[in-house]
């Protein structure tokens, strides 16, 4: 407030009325102070925002008993996939004591396996499976063990071969998940470290076993969760002398390697995923799924998404639902269904292979077959499940969701947005779909997002040359940015 008022020679005189007004005075201070605390507040906020908080995990023992005094072994030891006739006959012996029970009339796999066609699939393993060939494919890479927190590792390591004068392998961990297992990758090693493309990037791929699954020793104590396996993994790469290197993950293997990303961000040169559910649903995705429908390019969505996204009630809630019943037992009573699954070749054929059906498309649940083999071979399903029987891992592996889910849904990984390099691959018939807007709200540096042609859960096993073929496309966009 100004006035002008007493000025004399025509003059433009102000004078501050509250000048000489203690009142005055004392509210100008407290605006003042007032502005200053909201500007501080607002950078505050801002600075807050814009800092990249780092995952924190202190190092475990998962082996027995206490950790034993000495020096760390740092051996990495060879190892090699092995059969014999007891096994064989023990396996067969159970198979043969089956008792089996038949399904619902017109069931198909609504109710789950249909037990016309697992009969079919038993008489295949029992007379027609060849184990002791598929374990000469299983080691035709190397396969490798080392000691690490207190538990062996399993990991398979393929380096290229006759490598280009003056060409640079790339380093790729890949991740598998549940009821997978480093076998998922098999039909891709090749595609990644013998590319026919002269252009492609040539990998160096290494495949771990997560602790509990297949050839990687078990936990023998609670707690081990996804940060923990991340931090093992970190472990296993340093010790492969890896200084930065390129993941990949779908299932638990995205969880996996995007903790390794919030771990140690500078390690991960990039990161490729191909299935990523929203952590911690936010005000964006919240938006979205109220707007979407209305407004679909408000929020980039596209008629695929619509499609999957809405009516949200069916597609969202109902279908979660009928293929979550797992998720709940194997996140609380794992070790219960696990003992009869470890006891019955043909219940853990099932149990697995089931998810190998629903999860690859879900409208195989109205065929009388599951449409099990328009994906994958017989021979493949099996070894995968001669990987669990044989190493009698089932119940540590579903061990997993409990260590997980038992700390809760708000761990500091869920909250954490990931600042690292990311290509996501979005598989149409994926379990979960997941927008490029609620990949983003996690994945703040999402380089690419590929809408793919045809695959679904299983993308890695079932469609090799498109899942590689994005690896190849994200990790050329990211090399050539580096130099």
């Amino acid at each position: 407030m100004f006035d002008t008022r007493n000025c004399g020679g025509g003059q433009n005189c102000h004078f501050i009325l509250w000048s000489n007004n203690p009142a005055a005075k004392g509210s100008t201070m407290f605006a003042e102070v007032l502005l200053a605390l909201v500007m501080g507040g607002v950078i505050y906020f801002l600075v807050q925002r814009s800092k990249r908080h780092q995952l924190k995990s202190e190092d475990g023992w998962w082996g027995e008993g206490t950790p034993m005094d000495g020096e760390e072994d740092l051996s990495i030891r060879h190892y090699t996939v092995r059969t014999d006739d007891e096994e064989l006959e023990d396996l067969y012996r159970r198979i043969d004591q089956t008792r089996s029970f038949p399904s619902l009339e017109d069931s198909q796999f609504n109710y789950g396996f249909n037990s016309h066609y697992l009969q079919k699939v038993v008489t295949y393993w029992r007379h027609d499976f060849d184990w002791r060939r598929q374990v000469e494919k299983l080691n035709k890479y190397p396969h490798y063990k080392t000691n690490i927190e207190g538990i062996d590792v399993h990991y398979v390591h393929v380096r290229p071969k006759n490598l280009p004068e003056g060409v640079t392998a790339v380093p790729l961990l890949m991740v598998h998940g549940w009821p997978g297992s480093f076998y998922e990758f098999y039909r891709m090693i090749p595609l990644l470290t013998e590319p026919s493309n002269p252009d492609d990037i040539v990998f160096e791929v290494v495949c771990p076993s997560i602790p509990g699954y297949g050839f990687s020793e078990a936990p023998h104590k609670k707690g081990f969760d996804s940060v923990c396996a991340a931090r093992v993994f970190h472990k296993l790469m340093k010790r492969l002398g890896f200084q930065q290197f390129y993941a990949h993950g779908g299932d638990w293997g995205w969880i996996v390697t995007t903790n390794m990303a919030q771990l140690e961000p500078k390690i991960i040169k990039g990161l490729h995923l191909n299935f990523a559910p929203p952590s911690k649903p936010g005000l964006p995705m919240v938006l979205s799924i109220m707007l979407g429908r209305s407004f679909p390019k408000l929020f980039g969505f596209n008629e695929h998404d619509i499609q999957r996204i809405y009516p949200v009630v069916q597609n969202l809630v109902v279908e979660s639902v009928k293929e979550s019943g797992y998720m709940h037992i194997q996140a609380t009573k794992p070790d219960t269904v696990g003992r009869g699954l470890n006891d019955s070749p043909v219940g853990l054929a099932a149990y697995i292979l089931e998810k190998f059906s629903t999860w690859t498309d879900h409208d195989f649940r109205n065929l009388d077959d599951g449409g099990l083999t328009r994906k994958f071979s017989l021979d493949d399903l099996l070894t995968n499940v001669m990987i669990y029987w044989t190493s009698g891992c089932i119940i540590s592996s579903m061990r997993f969701y409990k260590e997980n889910f038992s700390k809760g849904l708000d761990q500091p990984h869920s909250k954490m947005p990931v600042h690292v390099p990311t290509g996501f691959a979005c598989f149409p018939n994926e379990l979960m779909h997941t927008p490029k807007l609620w990949v983003q709200q996690k994945y703040r540096e999402l380089k690419t997002f590929t809408p793919m042609a045809r695959g679904g859960h299983f993308a890695a096993m079932e469609e090799p040359e498109l899942m590689a073929q994005d690896i190849q496309n994200f990790t050329k966009m990211q090399e050539k940015r580096r130099k």
